[in-house]
């Protein structure tokens, strides 16, 4: 079959593949059939073209080839005419400079994971995205510098470099990679947001896109959000049986307000999330507001924020309230409306749950304060406060016991003589050398008592009000940590490096 045989394509198979990639790859999809997409190439790599197209679509790809001219011909036909912005953005990566802050050149570890810059930005992006899903990345840094473009994939909550491109390739991929999130192209002074959905091994993975100016040109981060590694049961997550009955008991309380408080990658989000699976029923209407919605979750009504238009968290928490709620989740408790809104609804029926950041469960409460919430309405809604950390995991392949040394005992106030075995990693390929393997979470739980709430009520200092929970009971994050690290789950190093006294 040739270009001038085909009468007409439908919209929503040529959208499968964006125009700057149908030029850039000379191809031209014009039948969708199932599961396969078949398509018209001027492109002698074949395999290379289908493995690129596979990727971006997640269709089986079969080819037909045909002349260049006939390729030519058939994507200004269907796709219109190229515009010069894009032209010009891919043409001159080879003549202009990189971007970002100046740093030093100096070697990627020999051990870390390595992405080739032999090939095209469309099988550089490919190849980055598939390689961070593969590792368990949760994001991937698209760094432009003075000199080179660096990549680094965050794993297991910690940065590490797996690539360098020359600058001849560096525009070029950031132009790749705004084109797959549907982002434009020729601006590039602004931020921008967007996202991509890719199909790898069977599953689907949603992927949110920030770009951001820098010195050079353009950073681009991507957020990996894939939902098979969620993990929504509650026993799983990292609680001991205690925690878990009493969190367990919290949740499913008729009214009040549920907070969980971290600073950003801890966790926060998959906590809310398995909760209120946990809670999910037929007879409970459970709506929440999120910025963004991460992940979709069956059974329960989901909103995004858009402050652009006025759908302010504010804004949507009054609308939703006369929507008829049992449950409500906040994504973030950002401003003093916000904080009295949600604490109303906390006291007139309705289970809340929401987000602080804060360092732990006690400033939670003063942080409720300072936002303009008067202390006897926080002491009568807020009924149970979690603060989290992730820490990572020692890999249980290379662990071996290890003894703190003096210094270390005195931050964590070990004894001089314990019993108990620590154990640290000393790097192999199942880990990728860095001695840990995966994350679990740590908590403290602050349940609001009545004696608590009288100190709240009136006004009780930060102090005085973690020195009465811990009296009641509560654990610190250092000793959730620590208790951690004596059963050999991680290392002496994560717990003082997450959490403080």
């Amino acid at each position: 079959m040739t270009q001038s045989e085909i009468a007409e394509i439908p919209a929503d198979t040529l959208a499968l593949i964006p125009p700057e990639m149908a030029r850039t790859l000379k191809v031209l999809p014009y039948l969708l059939e199932s599961d396969c997409l078949r398509v018209l190439t001027a492109n002698e790599q074949i395999e290379q073209v289908k493995s690129d197209l596979a990727f971006v679509t997640g269709y089986r790809i079969l080819t037909q080839v045909v002349p260049q001219e006939e390729i030519d011909t058939a994507i200004v036909r269907f796709y219109g005419a190229s515009s010069k912005v894009a032209q010009a953005d891919v043409a001159n990566a080879h003549n202009e400079p990189g971007a970002g802050n100046s740093i030093e050149d100096d070697s990627i570890d020999e051990h870390t994971p390595r992405i080739s810059s032999d090939s095209s930005a469309v099988s550089t992006a490919s190849r980055v995205i598939t390689d961070a899903i593969r590792l368990g990345a949760s994001d991937i840094h698209v760094e432009p510098y003075e000199k080179f473009l660096r990549i680094r994939f965050r794993l297991d909550g910690v940065l590490q470099e797996v690539a360098r491109q020359s600058l001849d390739t560096s525009r070029a991929l950031i132009s790749r990679l705004k084109i797959m999130a549907d982002l434009d192209i020729a601006e590039k002074r602004r931020p921008q947001d967007g996202r991509i959905r890719v199909k790898e091994e069977g599953r689907i993975v949603d992927i949110r896109v920030s770009s951001l100016p820098t010195d050079f040109g353009e950073k681009i981060v991507l957020r990996i959000l894939d939902k098979s590694q969620l993990k929504l049961d509650l026993s799983v997550l990292g609680f001991d049986e205690q925690e878990l009955r009493l969190f367990q008991k919290t949740i499913r309380l008729p009214y009040g307000m549920i907070l969980v408080t971290g600073p950003t990658g801890s966790g926060k989000t998959t906590t809310l999330y398995a909760a209120l699976s946990s809670i999910n029923a037929p007879d409970i209407n459970i709506t929440t507001i999120e910025d963004p919605i991460e992940y979709n979750l069956a059974g329960i009504n989901q909103t995004q924020v858009r402050a652009d238009i006025g759908l302010t968290f504010a804004a949507i928490l009054r609308s939703i309230l006369r929507q008829d709620p049992n449950v409500i989740m906040v994504g973030e408790i950002r401003d003093g409306e916000t904080a009295q809104i949600a604490i109303r609804a906390a006291l007139t029926g309705h289970l809340v749950f929401s987000t602080l950041h804060t360092n732990d469960a006690p400033s939670a409460l003063t942080r409720l304060i300072d936002m303009g919430v008067e202390p006897f309405l926080v002491a009568s809604s807020v009924r149970m406060i979690l603060a989290q950390r992730l820490l990572r995991r020692v890999c249980p392949e290379c662990s071996k016991p290890y003894e703190p040394h003096s210094e270390e005992r005195e931050q964590l106030q070990l004894p001089a003589i314990d019993a108990a075995t620590f154990r640290k990693g000393n790097g192999c390929d199942t880990c990728n050398n860095t001695g840990y393997k995966g994350r679990r979470a740590v908590y403290e739980l602050l349940e609001v008592s009545n004696g608590l709430a009288e100190k709240i009520a009136h006004g009780g200092a930060v102090s005085e009000i973690r020195s009465a929970a811990r009296d009641h009971g509560m654990r610190t994050l250092r000793e959730a940590a620590l208790a951690s690290a004596r059963k050999g789950q991680t290392s002496v190093d994560e717990v003082l490096r997450e959490t403080l006294m």
